[in-house]
């Protein structure tokens, strides 16, 4: 267990005391962001207004409504993004180890390589998640100003989601980089998965607005249905206060359209089915993972 937790403090202290590194694992977040606010926001915005528009006798929703339902709708998309494109940055300190040599030094103390592999694991899920938890703060302190309809099992479900996210990020970022071995190879797969994860997660617009052949395969995904998760309890409140001003009908509407009813081949997936996808999900790949780490002769 000491040999583990030195492991961990190594690579954790490397992570942050690496700006390089660390900083761009901030950029996916700060992009997201920027896009969010200059563009998306006033998409969803608009696409809200229109929907009201067409209920009769409802001429508008109140201002701070309509900013909770977009700032949750945004705020939810960048966490599940963050919680996975962050880890595959965290977790490039494995690559780079492998091209530095530096892991073969450590192949040389006297700890087992499912110990070493588990170092990296837990190492990398510890800087994503305190990455993403000052993010979901972030998110809190924007609800609290211009839109809280968040209860306090909402949020800390949203708090498990996050946890949840970031242990598949980080367990799927060390299956894929266990066969990486070169600088070029990383670059390669942090900028498919920081341009690609956000469209196939759900995140950057709503599954329903894809063609049927790509939503079938989309729930397939277990990040898929984390995304759902952190959607449906950030946006939860505020569809409950929509309830109150527009008919029943309206708000399932809504809901349909932004995923609070996500389906796999037709068949509705509820909330604990999809933590048992995306937990299933993390052991499986974390299994497969100590299984490579053992296997590996170097």
């Amino acid at each position: 267990m000491t040999g583990l937790t030195t492991l961990v403090w190594r690579n954790t202290k490397l992570f942050f005391k690496d700006k390089g590194m660390f900083f761009t694992s901030l950029i996916t977040p700060l992009i997201l962001l920027v896009l969010f606010v200059t563009f998306l926001g006033n998409v969803y915005r608009d696409s809200l207004d229109m929907t009201v528009a067409e209920v009769p006798g409802v001429t508008a929703l109140d201002e701070s409504l309509v900013e909770g339902f977009v700032g949750s709708w945004l705020f939810s998309s960048l966490l599940a993004v963050c919680c996975v494109t962050v880890a595959f940055c965290a977790n490039m300190l494995m690559v780079q180890d492998k091209v530095t040599g530096a892991r073969v030094d450590l192949t040389m103390a006297p700890v087992g390589r499912g110990t070493l592999a588990m170092g990296y694991y837990i190492s990398t899920a510890v800087s994503t998640l305190l990455i993403c938890l000052v993010a979901l703060g972030a998110c809190f302190v924007y609800l609290g100003k211009f839109g809280w309809y968040l209860s306090g099992e909402d949020m800390l479900l949203t708090c498990l989601d996050v946890v949840l996210l970031a242990m598949f990020g980080t367990a799927l970022s060390s299956v894929v980089n266990h066969f990486l071995s070169t600088q070029g190879q990383m670059s390669a797969v942090g900028t498919i998965v920081s341009a690609g994860y956000g469209f196939i997660c759900g995140a950057y617009m709503p599954v329903s607005q894809f063609s049927e052949g790509i939503q079938k395969f989309i729930s397939f995904l277990p990040g898929t249905y984390g995304t759902a998760l952190l959607h449906n309890h950030l946006m939860r409140g505020t569809y409950e206060a929509m309830e109150d001003v527009l008919p029943a009908q309206a708000v399932e509407g809504l809901r349909g359209a932004f995923d609070g009813n996500p389906e796999f081949f037709g068949h509705e997936v509820t909330g604990p089915a999809m933590y048992l996808v995306l937990g299933g999900a993390v052991v499986i790949l974390i299994g497969i993972y100590v299984a490579l780490g053992k296997a590996r002769k170097a």
